[in-house]
């Protein structure tokens, strides 16, 4: 049995009595919830005002004296006006969100009979949101007895019998959704529809989603943030493990996903976990999901169903509760019927599927993923960047129009913040900077190709420019073409070193190309603003 915790308030009334042997005349529902041989509470969380310190020290004394194996955590949290719903509940989510909650290893009540209307509420709202993992718990004395630890049960509110309350869902859900959108405002009403649907779904379901959409959509971050959401309304405790299938390919794929025993195969030195127990517990993020070969495909069908599967080389299962979110650029419907993807695969991925438009079909939306992009820049180099006021009149002109086709979607729009925040001096974009980037994604829209030095004027200075010969000229900016053509500076390193990566007895190709960028003082994120 797990341990079993109980939060509540001090009843600064009820809780309180005379010193002496009276005391246990009387019901005092903090005092009874120890004295009940079919409630064994491990840990007592005791919320209490400042004012009421004594009282607390006094009723946990009482506590320990009837229930040894409680352990009383005391905890003071004060409030201006106890009867200010806004207050109260803003101090008690702070509280929420600070606690240390362990639902795998833990078990919670939640007691909302003493402490103000109020505070009860507030107790009830948070606990329904999850930010309190546990379930409510309601006391009260047994009538026509003396028994002072009177009757308990555990409870189930009709939420729609209270206006308040339902209007405090209603904003916990707007919060919802505006954690899956990063914060960022966005404008288009049919993208605010399906994301407003993809929170309820996250929250209410532990079915797979797939999330469809052409590359740099944002199915990798959106990803991460249904995990982040769930993580903090505590419906999830492991990991995010986040995989790019088309990655995986040949006899590796299956031991980087299931796993292996050592000896299983020429080279298996060790066990490895495999990516799917690493993601027990938690969620798992398969990108590109339509790239994986049949036998791997009919695996994760099971492990989806069964949460069971067999690591290479072993004839013992192993276990993992994962949840489970795909992406793909393709369309697997139409990959089921050329047969190149599993029909019962598909049918067990399309329960929620979602469609991330392109930025194109969002032109109402870059303007606020422009500040996010200026956001994320001041985060990654520690430089606060704005635009002139001309300057963001004639980029936003310029990225809305028609004329702005973005292939590469919000990965684009990163890149071409990041260009223009990287070369303007002063903390300022002014209209030069944005009329060189309009001509420069001009040009790589138009399919007009660039000799090596505009492409490296791109991403030096023109001093550092001139230190490079010739020769290195052309090698550097084969390898940026390359970068920005690639997802990740894995995929770069060994499309760059395919030959030679096969002469050599270890390959870390991501290490060898950032070693080489280095050379030239030029990262990954510099070169593709990811």
């Amino acid at each position: 049995m797990k341990p079993l915790t109980v939060i509540g308030f001090l009843g600064s009334t009820l809780d309180a009595s005379k010193f002496g042997p009276s005391r246990w005349n009387k019901w005092r529902p903090t005092v009874g919830l120890a004295m009940h041989e079919d409630l064994r509470v491990d840990r007592l969380l005791l919320i209490h005002g400042s004012q009421h310190r004594r009282l607390a020290e006094y009723v946990a004394e009482d506590v320990v004296s009837v229930s040894p194996e409680t352990r009383v955590d005391l905890r003071v949290l004060d409030f201006h006006d106890a009867w200010d719903f806004e207050e109260v509940y803003g101090k008690l989510l702070d509280f929420a969100r600070a606690e240390p909650f362990d639902p795998e290893a833990e078990e919670y009540l939640v007691h909302i009979t003493t402490g103000t209307h109020v505070a009860q509420i507030c107790l009830f709202l948070l606990t329904e949101a999850r930010y309190l993992p546990g379930r409510l718990l309601q006391t009260q004395p047994e009538r026509g007895t003396l028994n002072p630890a009177g009757t308990w049960n555990t409870i189930d509110l009709d939420l729609s019998r209270y206006d308040s309350i339902a209007t405090r869902f209603a904003v916990a859900a707007q919060e919802g959704t505006s954690f899956l959108k990063s914060g960022i405002e966005t404008r288009n009403p049919a993208f605010n529809r399906m994301i407003d649907e993809i929170e309820r779904v996250a929250l209410r379901s532990k079915a797979p989603i797939l999330l469809t959409g052409p590359t740099g959509a944002g199915k990798s971050q959106l990803a991460r943030r249904i995990y982040e959401l769930k993580r903090l309304k505590h419906q999830i405790a492991g990991p995010f493990v986040e995989v790019n299938c088309a990655t995986l390919k040949g006899d590796g794929a299956m031991s980087a996903l299931f796993g292996h025993r050592k000896g299983a195969f020429t080279g298996a030195v060790g066990d490895r976990t495999g990516l799917l127990r690493t993601a027990d517990k938690g969620m798992l993020f398969l990108d590109e999901i339509g790239e994986l070969g049949s036998d791997e495909q009919a695996m994760i069908l099971r492990a989806i169903e069964d949460k069971r599967f067999l690591p290479v080389g072993s004839d013992k299962e192993v276990a993992s509760d994962f949840q489970l979110i795909a992406g793909t650029n393709r369309d697997l419907g139409a990959a089921v019927a050329a047969g190149g993807f599993r029909d019962d695969l598909y049918a067990r991925l399309n329960l929620w599927t979602f469609q991330l438009p392109g930025l194109a079909e969002r032109r109402e939306d870059i303007e606020p993923n422009l500040d996010y992009e200026l956001d994320r820049f001041a985060e990654r180099e520690g430089i606060r960047m704005g635009f002139n006021k001309e300057a963001r009149q004639r980029y936003l002109a310029f990225a809305t129009s028609p004329e702005a086709r973005w292939p590469g979607n919000f990965r684009d729009l990163s890149a071409s913040v990041t260009r223009m925040a990287t070369l303007s001096a002063k903390g300022r974009i002014d209209t030069d900077a944005v009329e060189a980037e309009v001509h420069r994604l001009a040009r790589l829209w138009s399919g007009q190709g660039q000799d090596e030095s505009d492409i490296l004027a791109e991403v030096l200075t023109p001093a550092a420019l001139a230190e490079v010969d010739p020769f290195d000229r052309v090698q550097l900016a084969a390898v940026v073409q390359t970068c920005r053509r690639s997802r990740s500076l894995s995929e770069a390193g060994r499309t760059l070193f395919v030959a030679s990566r096969t002469r050599r007895t270890s390959a870390n190709d991501a290490d060898r190309l950032r070693k080489y960028l280095a050379r030239f003082a030029l990262d990954w994120s510099t070169l593709t603003g990811r």
